[in-house]
């Protein structure tokens, strides 16, 4: 509430918003997964041991009440979208989402699924698809790996995704038009190399896959227009992940209200007590990886007087050594939000370089997380169907080699036509 009203100019308790989320975080920090609490502390740690050592050996000036907001608007965002699990499902039964398949077919079509349905929901269908398909028994290699790509190769072009908020934070003046019209074709690229390598190397006869419904993608394409309209006709001074910030759950609430406020508040606080404690670990991860990217930031500028960068001009050169240094640190084990946050705040990017800068952060995301053994994606496969992380790099490793090679080729080209 306290973001939404800022979009209106009405700011009552300035920094609110990084003082809630941050509060809600110790409040849950002993019920996040041990791995995420390691990696998120260190971070925040690391952030805020860089702030004093730019305050004490270089004297910077720190607005120690704001470095809670580091990727606040992002953080926003991701609990505006969870309210989507709002609409429908009124009766609590199961929604059907359509009659799973077998073979090469059910593999696209869980792909595709998880991909068209996930550039709105996020995180969440890999569940509603996931738990349909678990129904039949446990889940095969070929299905988590269907569920992986699906989901993760939607950061190249979704902007709901959390990947495109943080890059939109980072490059403002990106042109989404051009990272769409090379990322989707990228993401469709992928869905065609998942369906023909798993067909490959697995025997797909019997392994269950999900069928698209038109029911299915009437929601998702609803709401893409909705943000379209406010975002080019109703508030175009708004950037698409403060419209999408208040939109969704706008339109969860009024999918509810013909039931009664009564029938809506019951909703509302049931989300509020399960779906976003869940969240915690997401979120301590984005809130600790500003704090770093903001101690890193001003540290270098501190030091360097404000004049140094790490490329002097962010070329196809220097995206691709970009990218795969994401990567890399992805299979280690650090998020991509970690290894882009940190890159950008080394650059100053101007003109046409903060949309090169953008695809290259969101193709990193992109590939590093359906590789990365502690990424979201592979953490909740884990959590929800007891795949290691590890296994899941393992079985992802010649996938991210081949779209590695892609994502060099469309950053190619991307400058080109930049």
């Amino acid at each position: 509430m306290l973001q939404i009203l800022g979009f209106t100019g009405l700011t009552p308790l300035p920094n609110g918003v990084g003082y809630a989320l941050w509060l809600a975080t110790l409040l849950l920090w002993r019920d996040i997964p041990r791995r995420t609490r390691w990696q998120a502390g260190a971070l925040a740690a690391i952030g805020l041991g860089l702030l004093v050592l730019a305050r004490w050996r270089y004297a910077a000036e720190i607005a120690w009440p704001t470095v809670t907001s580091g990727n606040t608007y992002v953080v926003a965002m991701l609990v505006g979208v969870s309210f989507i699990g709002l609409i429908g499902n009124r009766s609590g039964s199961k929604r059907q989402l359509g009659h799973p398949v077998t073979g090469r077919r059910g593999t696209l079509g869980t792909w595709l699924g998880v991909h068209l349905l996930g550039t709105i929901l996020n995180l969440s269908t890999v569940f509603m698809i996931g738990d349909r398909l678990a129904r039949r028994g446990p889940l095969t290699t070929p299905q988590l790996l269907a569920l992986n790509r699906g989901l993760s190769s939607a950061a190249l072009w979704s902007p709901f995704f959390a990947s495109m908020g943080v890059v939109m934070t980072l490059a403002p003046e990106m042109e989404y038009a051009r990272i769409l019209a090379v990322g989707l074709p990228l993401a469709l690229l992928s869905g065609t190399l998942t369906t023909l390598e798993l067909s490959r190397r697995f025997d797909l006869t019997e392994v269950a896959g999900f069928s698209l419904s038109p029911r299915s993608l009437l929601m998702p394409v609803v709401m893409a227009a909705l943000v379209m309209l406010f975002h080019f006709q109703l508030t175009p001074e708004l950037s698409i992940v403060s419209i999408i910030t208040f939109l969704l759950p706008a339109v969860a609430l009024a999918s509810n209200l013909p039931a009664g406020p009564r029938w809506t508040l019951h909703r509302v606080r049931q989300h509020t007590l399960s779906r976003l404690p869940a969240m915690r670990g997401e979120i301590a991860l984005f809130l600790s990886a500003g704090l770093l990217t903001l101690g890193l930031s001003t540290l270098v500028a501190a030091a360097t007087g404000s004049e140094w960068t790490l490329f002097t001009r962010f070329g196809p050169a220097q995206a691709v050594l970009s990218f795969l240094a994401i990567v890399a640190s992805a299979v280690v084990g650090l998020h991509p939000i970690i290894g882009v946050s940190v890159l950008a705040s080394m650059l100053n990017l101007s003109g046409n370089e903060q949309t090169l800068f953008a695809f290259t952060a969101l193709a990193s995301w992109a590939v590093g997380t359906s590789v990365g053994p502690l990424s979201g994606i592979n953490l909740s496969l884990q959590g929800r169907y007891g795949v290691s992380g590890y296994r899941m790099m393992r079985y992802n490793q010649n996938y991210a080699l081949v779209l590695s090679v892609l994502v060099v080729m469309a950053i190619l080209g991307l400058d080109a036509w930049l």
